[in-house]
């Protein structure tokens, strides 16, 4: 039987774990294991890894590392521009990764009643502890139901104005292809959440994600597709952007909130 991420009870599996790094990313995970502990100390709770690396499906110079970090208070200037440096710097020593994403938060945030089913759940499902104690041990079980389809991301029509405003300030290629590649991968999982309660499982992988909405939504499967190869192989076509914001987005922001309602305000 085909388990789809789910353990035999119906609730997520984690989907990474340290023993997937494939070996050529092994010594940029030790490093940043290292210089996290350096840079952040007793401020520190833990660090998660997430992202292709931990799944075993990073691609060498074409991947980022992707980090996620608890701290014990609410990040402030200095633990941002802390991440910041550890970020380029890690960038800057080891080819094999095209780019470092750290995300900064405090734990209490993490294990808050109002981030259970988007930030809890992610770092519970999609990250794998690198160092310090796993959070996910205070988080509940979850499974691919509309509840988490409306938290994690019943937030795109919100987004769209700002993506609009990013996108008519763009004008070089490698702006197009910066916004272009974090709009594609958005509506992609957007899609995949959307129909993810009835398919009943998961995947973080983007064209399978895309193939899978396509199931539900043959009349814009084509688009789909399109959008999970910008999101891997990103293009400088400002034409892209447009049809982004001005039809699959809107499309795909109304499709969401008429099927699974509004991701809840944050305050």
């Amino acid at each position: 039987m085909e388990r789809r991420g789910l353990d035999a009870y119906g609730y997520f599996e984690r989907e990474g774990s340290l023993g997937r790094i494939q070996p050529e990313f092994a010594p940029v995970v030790a490093a940043a294991r290292e210089r996290i502990g350096e840079a952040y100390g007793r401020r520190l709770h833990s660090a998660y890894l997430y992202g292709s690396l931990p799944r075993g499906a990073a691609r060498p110079g074409r991947s980022d590392l992707d980090l996620l970090l608890a701290l014990h208070h609410e990040p402030g200037d200095q633990d941002r521009d802390t991440a910041e440096v550890l970020g380029r710097g890690l960038g800057q020593d080891f080819a094999e990764i095209d780019g470092v994403g750290v995300l900064l938060y405090g734990k209490d945030r993490l294990l808050s009643e109002q981030e259970r089913y988007d930030l809890g759940w992610f770092l519970a499902c999609l990250c794998t502890p690198l160092l310090g104690a796993d959070l996910a041990e205070h988080l509940p079980r979850y499974r691919p139901d509309s509840l988490l389809a409306r938290e994690t991301n019943g937030d795109l029509s919100a987004l769209l104005p700002r993506w609009r405003a990013r996108a008519a300030a763009a004008a070089t290629p490698e702006e197009y292809r910066t916004l272009g590649r974090a709009f594609a991968r958005r509506l992609v999982r957007t899609g995949f959440t959307l129909v993810m309660p009835r398919w009943g499982g998961w995947t973080s992988d983007l064209s399978e994600s895309a193939e899978i909405f396509g199931l539900y939504y043959p009349e814009r499967a084509a688009q789909m597709r399109a959008a999970a190869a910008v999101a891997l192989e990103p293009v400088a076509d400002p034409a892209v952007l447009r049809g982004y914001i001005e039809d699959l987005g809107p499309w795909l922001a109304d499709e969401y909130t008429a099927r699974h309602g509004t991701k809840t305000p944050r305050g």
